[in-house]
């Protein structure tokens, strides 16, 4: 028992290791998108590998707050969709998040009890009718 203990730990630090940030070429997702820009643009490809890295710091700060099902939905997406984007993952996450976010708060919205109204003019209406 105590070895199956030891296990678990182990195999919980082992998955909060692995679980990070994956490692992403995005030059090539960079270059494409330069390639693909129409007309005049003060865009370039250092700019969009500035973006690059700035949603992989924004992801590395924010990884643990998505689930492991948006990760891995949003890293298959990431795979069938050609080159890879840390601005593409982090929306994915960010939208999945906010997605079971206000799927949550409905939820609990309507398990809320309705509160009957004790205020206003009908509350004295339906007490000098008695």
């Amino acid at each position: 028992m105590l070895l199956e203990a030891h296990a678990l730990i182990l195999g919980g630090q082992l998955m909060l290791v692995a679980d990070k940030v994956p490692e992403l070429k995005v030059e090539r997702s960079c270059r494409a998108a330069m390639k693909a820009t129409v007309g005049p643009g003060n865009r370039n490809e250092n700019a969009c590998i500035q973006d690059e890295k700035a949603a992989k710091d924004t992801l590395a700060k924010e990884w643990g707050q998505f689930t492991v099902n948006q990760k891995g939905h949003c890293m298959r997406l990431l795979k069938a969709g050609g080159s890879p984007s840390y601005v593409e993952l982090l929306t994915c996450v960010e939208m999945g998040k906010a997605a079971k976010d206000l799927k949550t708060q409905k939820t609990t919205a309507q398990q809320k009890p309705v509160q009957p109204e004790t205020t206003g003019s009908g509350a004295g209406v339906a007490n000098s009718a008695k």
